[in-house]
């Protein structure tokens, strides 16, 4: 798998993670650059310096490289067990984001970046009809996706009912559920994001132990994927933290 972009190379360094090699274009040489390749080298890693046009075959047409391609090993999924051990860890209750059929990578991407800066403990998404970590996803999430467990789960309604089986309450974020800002939502929580133009499909929402709703004042009725975690989540650690 190919990491592009400073952000994702850097944390992928950072990390721990298996970088095969880091390929820099010619030319690049601030201090941001100067400190990934030095990070590079202090780490084994082999770095190969290289013109602009054979460079930019090695990422796709138009992608936001900023000089710098790491090739690595393909993504490691986590399964949910490892996730709900990460909590304990923590000594916090589970919290957990599940994606019910999100298929745009840029949402999958923000999604793991909101899970890694709020303290979420992993993310589900579909082992079928979802889309899975891939290069785009890991420059979206700047390298969240190097530090958030993600599980792939052959069904995802099963993954609900094995969570509540746990003791997690799970809400799906549906715009007919209880509002948001009045809902219980502290404690052990996962909540189900649906996907782009579908929301959470009927028989996984009647398997959520709730619904809940953003307020919503304008003439579009509904929000994106990535945003729509961003909310609940952040209202979920607003509870739990500041109130």
């Amino acid at each position: 798998m190919k990491i592009y972009g400073r952000n994702a190379v850097e944390e992928a360094l950072r990390s721990g993670a298996t970088v095969d090699r880091l390929i820099v274009k010619k030319g690049v040489a601030d201090a941001h650059a100067n400190r990934i390749v030095r990070a590079a080298k202090d780490a084994g890693v082999r770095v190969i310096f290289r013109e602009g046009a054979a460079f930019d075959r090695e990422v796709p047409r138009g992608a936001n490289h900023q000089g710098f391609v790491a090739e690595t090993t393909e993504f490691v999924y986590s399964d949910i067990d490892d996730i709900l051990a990460l909590a304990e860890e923590r000594g916090e209750p589970p919290f957990v984001i599940i994606l019910d059929g999100v298929e745009d990578p840029h949402n999958l991407g923000a999604v793991i970046r909101v899970a890694e800066c709020a303290g979420v403990h992993g993310v589900i998404i579909p082992k079928h009809r979802s889309v899975s970590v891939n290069d785009t996803v890991v420059k979206v999430s700047s390298g969240a996706s190097q530090y958030v467990r993600v599980a792939k789960a052959t069904n995802i309604n099963d993954a609900v009912k094995y969570l509540q089986e746990r003791g997690v309450w799970v809400f799906a974020a549906d715009m007919d559920g209880e509002s948001l800002y009045s809902a219980d939502i502290t404690g052990a929580v996962a909540f189900v994001i649906g996907g782009e133009g579908k929301g959470v499909s009927r028989l996984t929402r009647s398997l959520c132990d709730g619904a809940v709703s953003i307020p919503m004042f304008g003439k579009v009725n509904s929000l994106n994927a990535s945003v729509a975690a961003a909310v609940v989540v952040y209202e979920k650690v607003r509870r739990d933290r500041f109130v």
